[in-house]
């Protein structure tokens, strides 16, 4: 049974049109949405309805609600917050194309510090972590969980929470895209030779070779993503 996907409510499943419409471009950064009876019909639902969802957007700043003013969509880039980042993720099929990209970016910057701090802290299971992850099957299933349970752990034994709640907000969209990047044989081998030169590092007790080479292969990883995503899009307009 816990495979049932519950069924959104009304109020759930307008927010997620709108998000959708507002990330496609159907209403575009600074406008305004329709009328609130034109905008309830169009979606199907009651007024009492959508102001629920236009409630949730408001708080997690998609868009402006100002009493007696048409309701504004925000520049959610630069005005939004974790929260749009955490939304965001819901909805991988809408996504700007450089978003995944700048998500790596973010993790090339974090990886390297919570790694150090993770084998100054808890060096016994950071080793003991990395010496489980050495014989990961080869499929894409199995190097996107161990590589998601890899960077979570991580930022565990970093001792710094935050980073992990950074981390936990992208598990969704991570996954989606770890099924992506891992389909590949070489991302596959990539990654094994990443954790078996992070597994040496540790072992060496050199703490500034394994943050080095943690910032070397997230950076690699960019343009390994980067590769396949245009190798995609050509494929997909041959077609």
């Amino acid at each position: 049974m816990s495979d049932w996907n519950t069924p959104l409510k009304p109020a759930e499943l307008a927010e997620s049109r709108l998000v959708e419409a507002i990330l496609d471009g159907h209403f575009p950064v600074g406008s305004n949405l329709p009328a609130e009876r034109e905008l309830a019909e169009k979606l199907g639902v009651t007024r009492p309805t959508l102001r629920e969802a236009l409630q949730r957007l408001s708080r997690d700043g998609w868009i402006e609600i100002q009493q007696g003013k048409p309701t504004r969509i925000r520049n959610y880039w630069q005005e939004g917050n974790l929260l749009i980042l955490s939304a965001m993720v819901r909805y991988a099929r809408s996504l700007p194309e450089n978003f995944t990209p700048n998500l790596l970016q973010i993790r090339k910057l974090l990886a390297p510090e919570y790694t150090r701090l993770a084998i100054q802290n808890k060096f016994t299971n950071v080793l003991r972590l990395l010496e489980s992850m050495q014989q990961v099957p080869d499929t894409a299933e199995d190097f996107t969980r161990v590589d998601l349970n890899f960077h979570i752990r991580m930022t565990i034994l970093s001792g710094n929470p935050v980073f992990t709640l950074i981390f936990n907000g992208f598990t969704g969209l991570y996954e989606v895209m770890g099924m992506q990047y891992f389909s590949r044989v070489e991302t596959r081998n990539h990654s094994r030779s990443f954790y078996r030169k992070l597994l040496m590092s540790v072992t060496a007790h050199d703490d500034f070779m394994a943050e080095e080479v943690t910032r070397r292969v997230m950076a690699e990883s960019i343009d390994l993503w980067q590769t396949l995503a245009a190798g995609d899009h050509n494929s997909n307009i041959q077609e």
